[in-house]
């Protein structure tokens, strides 16, 4: 059986795109989630490295050394808490939800976070909540508090001034100014 790191998985999409790589090249799939996918076989160079192409030419990128494994672990977790989770809670939670996830003390989670990415976990949060929250102002669904609610801030006070301080922009302004939208999450 054989694990494999996949980077750029962000959505149910993704696990469709890859599940269909997979199949087209013959691998039987285990399991599959954000940024992971379990195989039957174990591959040889040869297979990994047509498999690398085949992903990377949708957009993919098969990862072989252990830290950007872990990182792009981290990142899947987060995306997968912060857009697909309806209970997001608090920084505690989350950092504690990343450390029992990955079976890894969230200190050397943190250091290696910021060592490969040149940012901090906290920052990524902030970044992947900002995607999201913009997401559901594009809905027009939810009110700034609701949002704030859902999205675990404090008060939309405390969510409007994440929102500017990242995007420039206050979440009312975003609402009505056209042309500014989503950035891909595999982009953040």
């Amino acid at each position: 059986m054989g694990i494999l790191i996949i980077k750029n998985m962000v959505c149910p999409r993704c696990i469709e795109a890859v599940t269909k790589i997979m199949d087209d090249n013959n691998f039987v799939i285990t399991s599959i989630k954000l940024g992971e996918v379990v195989i039957e076989e174990n591959l040889d160079e040869i297979q990994l490295g047509i498999l690398g192409e085949s992903l990377s030419n949708s957009g993919f990128e098969l990862l072989s050394d252990r830290k950007s494994k872990i990182v792009n672990q981290l990142k899947s977790e987060i995306i997968k808490m912060i857009h697909y989770d309806d209970d997001l809670g608090s920084s505690a939670k989350i950092s504690n939800r990343l450390s029992q996830s990955l079976g890894t003390d969230y200190s050397y989670l943190s250091k290696l976070f910021s060592e490969v990415e040149g940012l901090t976990i906290e920052r990524y949060v902030i970044l992947q909540k900002v995607e999201r929250i913009k997401e559901l102002l594009v809905y027009n669904e939810l009110s700034i508090s609701e949002i704030a609610y859902k999205m675990n801030y404090s008060s939309s006070q405390h969510l409007s001034r994440q929102f500017k301080g990242t995007t420039g922009l206050t979440p009312s302004e975003f609402k009505t100014t056209t042309g500014l939208r989503r950035i891909f999450l595999d982009n953040i």
